[in-house]
């Protein structure tokens, strides 16, 4: 098969590779739509050591079952194959399944092919009336999806006029912003730097999408859900947010500093770091995307997977106005 191949910092080789091997619990996938997520750039940029060279990046995946009694069938993928029985997965919170593998990360690799398999429990059917570009998108729309329920659980009572802050254009940002509307929150503020991608999203959006130097200093929130994860959003994050708010904080951008600890004690704010979906999410928020409750969802563009080097280096640069590319293989 085909298949696009990170084989050190900032290089991408489109090149032949083995045809997956399927195990008896897996099913072979015939890959029609795969997305470049925020964690693909970071390991083509070398910044991601648990993606070493040469590796299959890409996670985010849709397609149609390739053998078997479901031949044909159209599937997205739940990339997080859990181990289903330690006392994480016996709880409902798969995502921290101490034994957790994802596709992309060894040993197993990612969606940039023509073909991947995956274990059967990860698929998620998807209704022939629904676009696979889209269905796609249910691996980062989960991120966001899963954040936000666990928001609302840390914001208790006060589920009533929630003012809401997310950080981050990209896939991630956008997803999140959408779960917040399609799980009840409706007055929600996105900060994007970007100025082609801020006037990309106001034009397909309802909600409101501003530059960093619009933020009001004197103007908190109750909920501030940073998707981009640098020091920066981290220093806003904690200004904005109101005494006795929530900050969920779900990129992965850098480690370390920005968070500004001091205050967070002395206000009591909830602050907690938010990793993925669970099994569950997922499910929720494809079907919540199949229904229509996450609006078009059309903030995306689409290339060819041979030229995915090209859509990598137009990321780096900031060039891209939709949140999310979507190769094709």
């Amino acid at each position: 098969m085909k298949a696009l191949v990170y084989i050190g910092p900032e290089q991408l080789a489109f090149q032949d590779m083995p045809d997956p091997a399927p195990s008896a619990q897996e099913t072979l996938i015939k890959i029609d739509s795969v997305g470049v997520c925020g964690s693909d750039m970071h390991a083509f940029l070398g910044h991601d050591e648990r993606r070493p060279a040469p590796l299959i990046l890409g996670h985010e995946v849709s397609g149609t079952i390739a053998a078997g009694a479901d031949q044909g069938r159209r599937v997205t993928l739940n990339p997080l194959v859990s181990c289903g029985s330690c006392q994480a997965c016996v709880a409902g919170r798969d995502n921290l399944c101490p034994n957790r593998q994802i596709i992309s990360m060894p040993p197993k690799e990612g969606g940039f092919a023509q073909y991947i398999s995956i274990r059967k429990a990860n698929l998620t059917f998807v209704p022939d009336t629904f676009s696979l570009k889209k269905a796609c998108m249910a691996e980062p729309i989960s991120c966001g999806w899963h954040a936000v329920r666990l928001a609302k659980a840390a914001l208790g009572s006060q589920q009533q006029d929630v003012r809401a802050l997310v950080m981050g254009g990209g896939a991630i940002g956008v997803g999140t912003a959408l779960s917040l509307m399609a799980q009840g929150i409706q007055d929600v503020t996105l900060i994007e730097p970007n100025q082609m991608r801020r006037e990309f999203l106001v034009s397909r959006e309802s909600f409101a999408v501003i530059p960093p130097e619009d933020l009001n200093e004197d103007d908190q929130y109750d909920l501030v859900i940073d998707g981009v994860g640098y020091a920066l959003t981290r220093a806003t994050a904690s200004k904005a947010v109101r005494p006795g708010g929530v900050i969920m904080h779900i990129g992965l951008g850098s480690a370390g500093v920005g968070l500004d600890v001091r205050r967070i004690t002395l206000q009591e704010i909830t602050f907690i770091g938010t990793y993925t979906y669970t099994a569950a999410d997922f499910r929720t928020a494809a079907a919540a995307m199949f229904d229509g409750k996450l609006g078009t969802l059309d903030w995306y563009e689409t290339r060819p997977l041979a030229d995915g080097a090209q859509a990598f280096a137009d990321i780096k640069l900031g060039q891209v106005s939709a949140p999310k590319i979507i190769l094709k293989p």
